[in-house]
């Protein structure tokens, strides 16, 4: 069973007119799933995460500057990128929540897969930074929770987003329980993820160059990064299920299909099969056209409904 989680609030995080990472992609991603096909699929409001949790990968000074941002009408903007609204902070928790609430899902056999459908997205966000977008890491608190909560000796991140997820490797970098492997376009912000980082052997990083299409990625997945999933035999697979490789994403210049999304998501679902008993927890990070934002997804969930 997927279970898909999700809240209204995220739809109400604003960074304000013409900034990219806006409410119509959360819009259209559930529109996109609002399909016969996806009838199936077990939908649950997302919950706040709890200080606690938000602080095994963030310091408690850094939770509390975002959860004191309360704008009463217009942003507060925390870089060049990442502003909040008044429905920023509450979006954040949730958002958050989600993951943990998945990680718990699918532990505890309630469901086999989810996937979260939430913004803002989180895989920029540091110990101590809000940055790229991001509030708080959503898939390193939910990898954190599963590491704390269950006592799980290894969990696997898998990032496709084509911006580095540089803040999931900060955060675990010196943490051999996890492995954090990604695919992304370099040089490209934030300007991390090259291949020489390794943290503790527990960071596999393999760059694309732009322009670089579907061959390039599949082959770097067979040959590099899923054998190194295989081998490292993950307990728990989590995805930072990023869309913004695709041909037609504004923001880079990677040249995915979206039927490349459904083989990597077919791929890790097999990892998560062979190793973890088909545990599975994906979350949405970026991807900026819409068209293409809602047809990856879909076909996203698709694969992992399989």
């Amino acid at each position: 069973m997927l279970r898909l989680f999700t809240h209204a609030i995220c739809l109400q995080h604003d960074p304000g007119q013409g900034h990219a990472e806006c409410p119509a992609r959360l819009r259209a991603v559930l529109e996109a799933l609002d399909q016969d096909r996806f009838a199936t699929v077990d939908r649950v409001e997302a919950p706040r995460a709890t200080r606690a949790q938000l602080e095994r990968v963030h310091t408690p000074a850094h939770v509390e500057r975002i959860l004191a941002i309360t704008p009463l009408a217009q942003t507060v903007r925390l870089d060049e990128d990442t502003l909040m609204s008044p429905a920023s902070a509450e979006a954040g928790l949730r958002a958050a929540g989600a993951v943990v609430a998945a990680v718990d899902a699918v532990m505890t056999g309630q469901a086999t897969r989810a996937f979260c459908a939430v913004r803002p997205p989180g895989h920029h966000a540091t110990p101590d930074t809000a940055m790229g977008f991001c509030l708080f890491n959503n898939i390193a608190v939910g990898a954190a929770h599963a590491l704390a909560a269950y006592g799980l000796k290894r969990v696997a991140i898998a990032d496709f987003d084509v911006h580095h997820g540089n803040g999931t490797q900060d955060i675990f970098e010196h943490e051999p329980r996890v492995l954090f492997i990604s695919t992304h376009q370099q040089p490209l912000y934030p300007g991390t993820g090259s291949a020489d980082e390794h943290g503790v052997g527990n960071i596999v990083n393999a760059p694309l160059s732009p322009g670089e299409g579907s061959y390039a990625f599949r082959e770097l997945w067979n040959d590099v990064l899923l054998p190194k999933l295989h081998a490292f035999k993950p307990q728990l697979v989590l995805v930072s299920a990023g869309f913004d490789a695709h041909q037609r994403d504004p923001l880079a210049n990677l040249q995915l299909q979206t039927e490349d999304y459904a083989w990597i998501t077919e791929r890790l679902v097999e990892v998560a099969r062979v190793h973890a008993g088909g545990k599975l927890v994906s979350t949405l990070e970026g991807g900026y056209d819409l068209q293409a934002l809602a047809s990856s997804a879909s076909a996203h969930v698709s694969a992992l409904m399989e």
